[in-house]
């Protein structure tokens, strides 16, 4: 073993691997790995490793790298400059390297990253399995961060798979400044939540990619939507919010009236709808799309969507047009049914060619199609086959992820809806629930400078601007923001999913439907939210497991969810996990001042913490009765609650916020 050191580190270099951090979407944690996985499998290839050994990523600009012993390399990706001691030499070709000498990699001149390969691959530290480089959550790779200059990177011992080789040229990918991308239709189209004249328009258009776009997503600049409905209803304000769902990588996310191309730091959850979702073959074409560049989706049928695991002709790769004759004409629907017990409806929806989403009754919170999600999830898990990749709750669904190479989407239907003729009454559901007290600094300083950055950086003049607590009192009609608080520290909050903007973050929702506030979720969405920091969008409440962005009414700020120092756990986390929250359990809240909380969260962070945590059980039965025994009461104040939402959504179409969807039914 040697090491390699880098002279010159380069804008954003990372360690990664391929398939990177798999079977943790249902916790928040991304795959991470390469952003263009096609180009950094062929790297491996040209250096004889196996495609998916670690190796660099880097973004615009490359690096200096000073080897330390003889070996071979190899450069793919983007076009750059490439020199060995000042000499050229060429990509996508093995590079013999000898001691003491300096490979460059200089500006990229199209396109937007490389990807170098050392023979042996590089020795990074893994987490949950993978050494691919998650920044924002702080592992894998090198220290979970960018490569910095001075940084030594050890290269490994990985055994080979072939001989070093040149790359040929039909198995280069074709890098360009206008972008075709194969997408299917689904999980969220026309006429359901958009109009068919927004999918031509989908279709028809050349976006703009954003110079605010990274590693998470891709901002795309295009037209507004027009929208097939007026709002989300107990999801949020806006048109484009849904009840918490899990996404795919390479959904065209619709953040309000923006739209965002998920890449593979992307989120696992979120309330946002999603029309189309770029092929598995053609993801790799995030990685290269730069600012400015325009990009165009073309409809594909899934049956024949190009096979992602080829690096070949069959990849498609080789051409910047899309061939297609056209999508598949079930708008994202592939089937809809009623369960087993006749109780509720089931849908199973495309989300790309590598994913079954499938929800359960109406457009509505409501336990018990929580209750359907983890029935089916645990029956799944009883015997699960062979190409499956990963489940992911949300509030009525769960999302099926597969890898489309080994099983295809037809298979995954027809045994899924085998699954669901095997569930049991959900009204017999009981799980267990603990409760788990944490702290809350109510308003907490570090939420008011995250509204003050998004009235600076984003937009001034949003209704829930300057204060997100004032406007959630104006949307549920509460007399005084103090009618905020108590009905937030009242309140018992049931965890129905995590990874609600990553790494343990819960999406919960009172128990009580009398403490249900409801808000709308920021349009556009803020680009930075403080770690931990406590919000409401739609019904639901999330603690932000980390910094990022994030489109939740701020209420205040509470002590870590996610444990950085795993496994030296703060008393209360599992010394085998870093997530603290488990599905089922129930938040309650309790008031520290914002110099307290400071104090807890360094507790936390330095392993001297504790949380108190309560064992229980939740049952649909008796949470079914207590609806049953308070009906009046509850129906009493959501009607109230939903009057005061009317009010402020005809404040929203007077001022132009959310108009065109009522201008075109008037």
């Amino acid at each position: 073993m040697y090491t390699i050191i880098v002279d010159r580190a380069g804008p954003m270099t990372t360690l990664q691997d391929w398939p990177g951090r798999i079977g943790h979407w249902n916790v928040g944690v991304p795959p991470s790995g390469p952003m263009d996985d096609l180009s950094f499998r062929l790297a491996n290839i040209a250096v004889g490793n196996p495609e998916g050994v670690p190796a660099l990523e880097a973004t615009m600009i490359g690096p200096d790298l000073r080897f330390t012993a003889d070996a071979t390399v190899a450069v793919t990706g983007a076009p750059a400059p490439v020199t060995l001691d000042g000499e050229p030499v060429a990509q996508c070709a093995p590079i013999t390297v000898t001691a003491g000498s300096v490979l460059s990699v200089g500006a990229v001149t199209l396109g937007m990253r490389v990807y170098i390969a050392v023979a042996g691959g590089f020795a990074a530290q893994e987490f949950l399995g993978s050494a691919a480089t998650f920044t924002l959550g702080r592992f894998g790779g090198k220290d979970g961060r960018s490569l910095r200059d001075g940084d030594e990177l050890a290269v490994g011992d990985h055994p080979p798979a072939g001989v070093a080789r040149r790359i040929q040229y039909e198995e280069e990918p074709a890098i360009g400044a206008r972008w075709e991308l194969a997408v299917t239709v689904g999980p969220h189209s026309a006429p359901e939540f958009f109009t068919d004249d927004d999918i031509e328009a989908l279709y028809a258009t050349d976006y703009e990619a954003h110079f605010n776009s990274d590693r998470t997503g891709i901002r795309l600049i295009g037209p507004k939507p027009r929208w097939a409905r007026d709002d989300g209803g107990e999801a949020g304000l806006h048109p484009s919010n849904i009840h918490d769902t899990a996404y795919s990588i390479g959904a065209l996310d619709f953040t309000g009236d923006t739209p965002i191309l998920l890449g593979p730091d992307g989120p696992s959850l979120g309330g946002f709808v999603c029309p189309v979702t770029v092929t598995t073959a053609d993801r790799w074409k995030l990685g290269q799309i730069a600012p400015g560049n325009r990009v165009r989706f073309v409809p594909v049928r899934t049956s024949e969507a190009a096979d992602p695991r080829s690096i070949g002709e069959s990849r498609r790769s080789q051409y910047i047009p899309v061939i297609s004759t056209g999508g598949d004409d079930d708008q994202g629907v592939l089937a809809t049914a009623d369960t087993v017990d006749g109780e509720s409806t089931v849908t199973y929806r495309r989300g790309g060619d590598d994913n079954v989403l499938v929800e359960y009754g109406d457009m509505a919170l409501d336990l018990a199609s929580r209750a359907r999600v983890h029935a089916l999830a645990q029956r799944i898990e009883h015997d699960r086959p062979a190409g499956l990749i990963d489940l992911t709750p949300g509030i009525r669904s769960l999302q099926v992820k597969f890898d489309p190479s080994r099983i295809g989407q037809q298979t995954v239907l027809a045994w899924l809806r085998e699954c669901e003729a095997d569930l049991p009454s959900v009204t017999d559901l009981v799980v267990p629930s603990r409760t788990v007290h944490l702290p809350l600094s109510w308003d907490d300083p570090s939420t008011r400078e995250a509204t003050e950055r998004y009235m600076h950086g984003v937009r001034a003049d949003a209704p829930w601007c300057p204060w997100n607590i004032e406007f959630i009192r104006r949307m549920n009609g509460l007399p005084s923001v103090d009618d905020v608080h108590r009905v937030v520290f009242d309140a018992e909050y049931l965890v129905l999913g995590l990874g609600d903007v990553y790494l343990g973050a819960p999406v919960a929702v009172p128990t009580d439907p009398r403490h249900r506030l409801v808000t709308t979720k920021y349009n556009p969405a803020r680009t930075w939210t403080p770690e931990n920091a406590v919000g409401i969008g739609g019904a639901y409440l999330c603690v932000y497991g980390m910094e990022g962005p994030g489109g939740y009414q701020f209420v205040g700020r509470t002590t870590q969810v996610w444990n950085h120092r795993h496994p030296q756990a703060t008393v209360g986390f599992d010394p085998e996990n870093p997530w603290l929250l488990r599905f089922f359990d129930r938040i309650r809240w309790y008031p520290v001042s914002a110099d307290e909380l400071l104090d807890m969260r360094a507790d936390t962070a330095a392993g001297r913490g504790h949380i108190q945590i309560d064992d229980g059980r939740f049952s649909i039965a008796e949470h079914q009765a207590f609806l049953d025994a308070n009906a009046d009461d509850i129906a009493s104040s959501r009607a109230s609650m939903e009057a005061a939402r009317a009010l402020e959504r005809r404040r929203w179409s007077d001022g132009g916020e959310v108009s065109v969807a009522r201008e075109r039914v008037a």
